[in-house]
């Protein structure tokens, strides 16, 4: 094992050195803002808020089938169990 000097060795790069250039880096920026699709946020936060009162919604919402023993097979089947 050789040792070098510490003279000769490479000096660390600082943590906020970045290899990138101010276009690349800005590039990424607005690339990361559309692909978060900020803007459907910025809209869903300035819509009104849905009501809570009952006569606003009239209608009976049917609610999904599930049968108990489907869904114990579906977690044993998760669960690598085996039910007959």
């Amino acid at each position: 094992m050789t040792l070098q000097h510490p003279s000769r060795q490479p000096a660390p790069r600082p943590a906020y050195d970045d290899a990138a250039t101010l276009a690349e880096m800005h590039d990424d920026c607005l690339a990361v803002g559309r692909n978060l699709r900020l803007d459907r946020v910025a809209r869903a936060a300035a819509a009104p808020v849905p009501s809570l009162h009952f006569d606003e919604f009239p209608r009976e919402v049917a609610k999904r089938d599930i049968r108990v023993d489907e869904a114990a097979q579906r977690i044993a089947n998760a669960l690598h169990l085996h039910l007959d």
